[in-house]
């Protein structure tokens, strides 16, 4: 008599994913400080020279903007690990977590 092999198990793919709030919105206003959008479209019509003067020139101006974003995220990073579970909201499959 033939044994018989076991299938693999399938495993299903997670139905929900998380999203960091702090780490989220520091990163948009990260990119808007930076002017990244623009530098990112100048770059992708072939100005790459151009694209980066751009963006070091907006780190340059927005200099003092981007250190407080930074000190504000780590911040909040600090202060979100007091609580408990940390879910900001939820909306179907999408988690806003601190």
């Amino acid at each position: 008599m033939a044994v018989r092999r076991r299938k693999a198990p399938r495993r299903r793919a997670r139905r929900s994913f998380n999203i960091s709030a702090i780490e989220a919105g520091t990163a948009l206003s990260l990119a808007q400080s930076t002017g990244f959008a623009a530098s990112m479209q100048q770059a992708l019509n072939g100005d790459l020279a151009g694209a980066v003067n751009n963006l070091s020139s907006s780190v340059l101006s927005n200099k003092s903007r981007i250190i407080g974003t930074l000190g504000a995220a780590a911040i909040g990073k600090m202060a979100a690990k007091g609580f408990a579970s940390g879910t900001l909201a939820k909306l179907g499959p999408i988690r806003v977590k601190l």
